[in-house]
């Protein structure tokens, strides 16, 4: 028996793909694989996947046939290998194995089985796996943050989304699991946990019968780390409970990620959203109002199926009265198998590019104004690089989420992985512009966070 077989991963998809592939590199490395290899070096290339939406599985796809071209043994992971679990292996001759969305767990098992010559599929066609704190992670993110998976799966069933089918029922771990997990992260030197699930909100309804994510918010705030970040957060369940959870936890960021997708009733309804239209204005401004300091992310559809030149109107509307800190648009992508993919009145591609670009174009202003009034403030950063030729760092205030929203470039010097005070002094649409604040000097609290990682380190 010769040495283990080194295994590079390129992984794609959202962060909770990237949960997995941490995992899955975890367990190699804690098998004695070397991991971390480049793609051209390595014997094998496992190729997380992602399969939302057509442009998402175009680019897995690409990879795929990059690799298969350069002669790697491919192993196939991830949402498009549970999609395409019938087809991917005859389509693929250089794929070894195909891992669903599910079977992450079983990565080692599947390289010793491809290192003795089998095929292996490893597909469970209802997936009902979750990690625990128990099973090894290599975090693939900057040092200061780390993505903590609170639940997987989904038992929505919105028109327009593919994920149910891919990553089966919603499953919670508890909140015994994840606390552990954060408590590790943290002893990691990790500076900001960022919560995610499907529908975070809905986090513990099937283990503990009913929403318990106020509870977890409270057991984190036992956590020595400064920043703790939900993501995909329905405005439905921010409950008065959930906000007090954030109001009194100190870690808690008012952070709310609102993935509304629309404003329309008509379009919402068909949509098939879980609040069947109700996303009014009266939600948005009732959390305003129990949360002032809140940072509010959201993001929408344009082009489903039906929308009319009027709900197109209604959400430009919409947009314009509530002022969104960050704002996403997508245009619509009609994917088999979900219940918007015949639906009549398609939108052309045209009319859905030019309705992106008007809602982003209303946005744009926003974050300029959202951003300039920052300037002046100091700020807490979590600083998470150094441009190597200038020495400016780069990292994000509590505002910005990674790889979404915007950035902070500060002059100074600050170790990586920080968290330190900078006081903007400019602002563009998307990003802030900084100095990092002397130890000699001691920054105005001028800003909640500011106060908050003071008072929780």
């Amino acid at each position: 028996m010769g040495r283990k077989p080194t295994i590079a991963l390129s992984h794609l998809g959202c962060e909770k793909n990237r949960v997995d592939s941490e995992h899955m590199l975890g367990l190699l490395a804690k098998a004695g694989y070397g991991i971390g290899a480049d793609e051209e070096g390595a014997d094998y290339v496992i190729v997380n996947t992602c399969s939302f939406i057509q442009a998402a599985r175009e680019e897995s796809v690409r990879t795929l046939i990059e690799l298969a071209e350069a002669n790697k043994k491919i192993v196939i992971t991830g949402c498009l290998a549970q999609h395409f679990q019938g087809e991917l292996l005859d389509e693929i001759p250089e794929a070894v194995a195909l891992v669903g969305t599910g079977d992450y767990n079983k990565i080692v098992n599947v390289i010793e089985r491809a290192e003795a010559g089998e095929r292996v599929k490893a597909v469970t066609e209802n997936p009902v796996y979750i990690a625990d704190e128990t099973v090894p992670r290599y975090r693939t993110t900057s040092e200061g943050v780390a993505y903590l998976r609170v639940a997987e799966g989904c038992d929505y069933k919105c028109a327009f989304c593919i994920i149910p089918h891919l990553r089966g029922k919603q499953r919670s771990r508890s909140i015994e699991s994840i606390v552990a997990e954060a408590h590790q992260l943290a002893a990691q030197g990790v500076k900001e946990i960022i919560l995610i699930s499907q529908i975070t909100t809905n986090y513990g309804v099937d283990l503990y019968g009913k929403p318990k994510l106020a509870e977890l918010l409270r057991a984190l705030g036992e956590v020595d780390v400064p920043w703790v970040r939900m993501h995909y957060s329905y405005p439905t369940g921010l409950t008065p409970a959930v906000i007090d959870a954030i109001r009194e936890t100190p870690n808690a960021l008012p952070y709310l990620d609102l993935p509304l997708q629309h404003s329309h009733p008509t379009v919402l309804k068909s949509m098939n959203r879980p609040w069947q239209g109700h996303v009014n204005d009266d939600i948005i401004e009732n959390l305003k109002a129990a949360l002032p300091e809140a940072v509010l992310r959201t993001t929408f559809i344009v082009g489903f199926p039906g929308e009319t030149k009027e709900h197109f109107e209604h959400l430009k509307t919409f947009v314009q009265r509530h002022q969104f800190d960050h704002v996403g648009v997508f245009t619509f992508s009609a994917e088999e198998g979900t219940a918007a993919y015949d639906l009549p009145n398609p939108v052309d591609q045209a009319t859905m590019d030019a309705r992106r670009e008007e809602i982003m174009f209303e946005q744009q202003d926003i974050s300029f104004r959202q951003n300039q009034a920052q300037v002046g403030r100091t700020v807490d950063v979590l600083i998470e690089q150094e441009n190597p030729s200038t020495g400016e760092l780069i990292g994000r205030s509590d505002r910005f989420a990674p790889d979404v929203d915007g950035l902070v470039y500060a002059k100074g010097s600050a170790a990586l992985g920080q968290i330190v005070p900078v006081t903007i002094e400019a602002a563009d649409t998307y990003d802030l512009f900084g100095s990092v604040v002397s130890h000699s000097a001691t920054p105005p609290s001028t800003d909640r966070s500011t106060e908050l990682t003071s008072a929780s380190t």
